[in-house]
């Protein structure tokens, strides 16, 4: 671990450097609007809505199946840059880069740390920013966009993919189309940029024709860009710039320099850049194309039954209809109901009308608020070496089971309040207690004191199963000391 002296060290692979177009993938995100699924720990990019690859997967594989571009780089949050390795994994993809934002700050930032590192190996390539949490049903129409969207972009604008509108949509920001750019194959210039109207506004915008929803896709150039951006949001270049230079380099990963990184405003890039310059463009896009914003627009994505009902999983209904029922393994009966949204997961259920579900943030805010665990995470809890879920808890104990990787490690640990006791059930684990370190088999247990230093390995080539019993006074998340940690978190 390292940190950049001098810019040539930027972890770009070698093969990667010379594409004139590089795929920025943006995964960050709070997972707010689509709880109780979509979650803090794990938001909607990681799940896998619209088909049987999460929306992360889904779009990285469109950029390299549908337009053939090579690695992408991907800008996450510091916390979630394993489960970006393990999501890209899966899929057989090596990055070009994961760039880890040490806390959020909006997509100009984000795409300003994208510009800067490649400009450093290709001033004149072009970066296609994607948000990572979208849907995009025409793949060969996304192709077709992408190419004018390219011809625009090789003649020095900013452009953006704008969604031609099929209703007065009130969730959306809008741009207005200004005048065609010459022979640039349907790009014509921004007029201006529309917050969210009210359904009275979004109505006259749909009926002008002129209007098209913003979509969040971006084809720029790298040096234009860097240049507005250095025009209309100095600070945000000047501080993104010195996170890049003071950022620590692990491999191909990047964690940028949280003071610096902080000193940047907290931003849109539509904000920052694109309701400013001369130079912006749009291009229109029909790909059946939806943000997946809330439960509504999710059921769209499906053909309903004949009652207008999207069901997912072990469900019955009864004069329903209009409907979105997801269950999560048992039983979901529903009988004389209309226009709802029900979700269930291990440790919630959500039920709320479908015009409702766009206040999620707000119910989520609510749950924060009364300290509800189930807020920001999932039962089953994401770790770098694998996960854990509780499976029982009470006065004094907990049981929980685990799973270890192949090739990882838990932290060097103890623990002031609490004892455990470890079960394996399947796989090997190598243990360390105080001063011993000894394997432990299928069906064999080890006894961890209160206050002895501890840790936990898969040294072979299954995942490591077991049960964890907990007994102590306190047996929250927080009673750990960490000596030694191969994540960074000691």
């Amino acid at each position: 671990m390292n940190k950049i002296v001098g810019r040539q060290e930027l972890p770009l692979r070698e093969e990667q450097r010379q594409p004139e177009v590089h795929p920025v993938i943006l995964c960050g995100g709070s997972g707010k609007r689509l709880w109780p699924v979509s979650r803090q720990d794990c938001p909607k990019q990681f799940q896998r809505l619209s088909s049987d690859k999460s929306l992360l997967q889904e779009t990285v594989l469109r950029a390299q199946h549908a337009l053939g571009l090579g690695a992408p780089i991907i800008l996450c949050n510091a916390e979630h840059r394993y489960m970006v390795r393990d999501h890209l994994e899966e899929i057989g993809v090596e990055p070009a880069a994961v760039v880890c934002e040490p806390l959020p700050r909006n997509t100009a930032p984000a795409l300003a740390a994208a510009a800067s590192l490649l400009h450093e190996r290709n001033p004149a390539a072009l970066m296609l920013a994607m948000p990572a949490d979208h849907h995009i049903g025409d793949a060969q129409a996304f192709a077709a966009t992408f190419g004018k969207a390219r011809a625009a972009a090789e003649a020095g604008m900013l452009v953006t993919f704008g969604i031609r509108p099929d209703r007065p949509e009130t969730g959306y920001g809008y741009i207005e189309q200004g005048e065609a750019l010459g022979e640039l194959a349907e790009a014509s210039r921004v007029a201006r940029f529309v917050e969210k109207p009210a359904r009275h506004e979004a109505e006259q915008l749909l009926a002008e024709g002129r209007y098209l929803w913003n979509s969040g896709i971006f084809l720029l150039p790298v040096d234009a860009f860097l240049e507005e951006l250095q025009h209309y949001a100095p600070e945000c270049r000047t501080a993104c710039a010195k996170a890049l230079a003071e950022a620590i380099v692990e491999g191909d990963t990047l964690r940028l320099d949280a003071e610096a990184f902080a000193e940047a405003p907290d931003v849109s890039v539509d904000v920052a850049v694109m309701e400013r310059t001369g130079r912006a463009a749009v291009v229109p896009a029909e790909m059946g194309w939806s943000d997946i914003g809330t439960w509504p627009a999710l059921r769209d994505l499906r053909a309903g039954d004949s009652d207008g009902n999207v069901l997912d999983g072990n469900t019955v209904t009864q004069d329903v209809s209009n409907c979105y029922i997801k269950a999560n393994g048992r039983l979901i009966a529903a009988v004389g109901l209309k226009d709802l949204v029900i979700v269930d997961t291990e440790d919630a259920v959500l039920i709320s009308s479908a015009e409702q579900t766009v206040s999620m943030d707000r119910l989520v805010g609510r749950l924060r608020k009364d300290g509800h665990r189930a807020a920001d995470q999932h039962a089953l809890v994401q770790r770098p070496w694998g996960h854990y879920q509780t499976v029982e808890s009470g006065e004094r104990f907990q049981v929980k089971h685990i799973l270890v990787k192949p090739g990882e490690k838990l932290s060097l640990q103890m623990h002031h309040h609490r004892a455990e006791h470890w079960i394996v059930v399947s796989g090997t684990g190598r243990i360390t207690r105080d001063e011993e370190t000894m394997l432990l088999h299928e069906n064999q247990s080890i006894h961890i004191p209160l206050g002895a230093s501890h840790s936990l390995e898969n040294p072979g080539k299954i995942p490591l199963h077991l049960i964890e019993v907990q007994v102590g006074a306190y047996l929250g998340e927080d009673d750990i000391v960490r000596f030694e940690d191969r994540y960074g978190r000691s």
